[in-house]
């Protein structure tokens, strides 16, 4: 018979690794390397997008990568926020320049982190916001490694938009176009001083992140030093054969 403590622990504990289902572990050793950062790079979605600013991505969105986004995503991991957050804040370290924009942390600035929020129904299905939980989590590391950073969950969907699963680029920008605004007065989140970065747990066309930078544009929020995601697909990544080729071919 299981000690009480093994029940608790049972109830406590991760059913199994978010990537690979390992048995009784958050994330195995393999998927946690996975979501290290080690393959942090920019990425391009092509076409992209009008005023897409600067993406870096922290791994590839394939394997185990997409099932611990999927997990917290949709399943309700919650746990894992903290790799995730883990991964985006490398990412969010290449946006601003490597090590956190040292330069600039050094001077005194901010680094702020501005998620791009989901619809209020998906929020309600999922029980929580996975980009602004896996914000959180990055700038409680980046403060960690002793750079000042924080959340500002400013952005609002101003009108409802339909569900971009199975939609084109063209239709993605077209669903987003103006459906974000900033809530309140900018000047009460931004200093002038602050370095703003957009993140999300996941780009595919970069329509999201475009309408985002246009919402705190509009705002007159600031200059948005640059994006960051947790996952990006392989292709996507500058340097990567295949993107180079489907670039080629979309310039011919």
């Amino acid at each position: 018979m299981r000690g009480w403590w093994q029940e608790l622990a049972g109830l406590v504990l991760p059913a199994g690794c978010g990537g690979c289902g390992a048995a009784r572990v958050l994330l195995c050793p393999g998927c946690a390397r996975a979501l290290s950062g080690a393959a942090a790079g920019l990425v391009r979605p092509s076409p992209r997008p009008a005023g897409l600013p600067a993406v870096y991505a922290a791994a590839a969105y394939e394997g185990a990568v997409r099932e611990v986004v999927l997990a917290h995503k949709e399943r309700g991991a919650l746990p894992l926020a903290g790799p995730l957050g883990a991964a985006l804040a490398v990412a969010v370290d290449r946006a601003v320049g490597g090590r956190a924009g040292a330069a600039g942390a050094a001077a005194g600035e901010e680094l702020v982190l501005v998620p791009v929020p989901s619809a209020r129904r998906q929020v309600r299905a999922r029980g929580h916001d996975p980009a602004r939980r896996t914000a959180l989590a990055a700038a409680a590391r980046l403060r960690r490694a002793g750079v000042p950073a924080r959340v500002a969950s400013v952005l609002r969907q101003l009108r409802p938009v339909a569900d971009q699963a199975g939609l084109g680029a063209r239709e993605r920008r077209e669903n987003l176009t103006g459906a974000l605004g900033v809530c309140g007065g900018v000047g009460q989140w931004f200093p002038a001083t602050a370095r703003i970065v957009l993140v999300d747990d996941l780009i595919t066309t970069g329509a999201t992140l475009a309408e985002a930078a246009r919402a705190l544009r509009a705002a007159s929020a600031g200059a948005v030093a640059g994006a960051a995601v947790v996952a990006a697909p392989a292709g996507s990544f500058v340097g990567n054969r295949s993107t180079t080729r489907t670039e080629q071919r979309s310039c011919e």
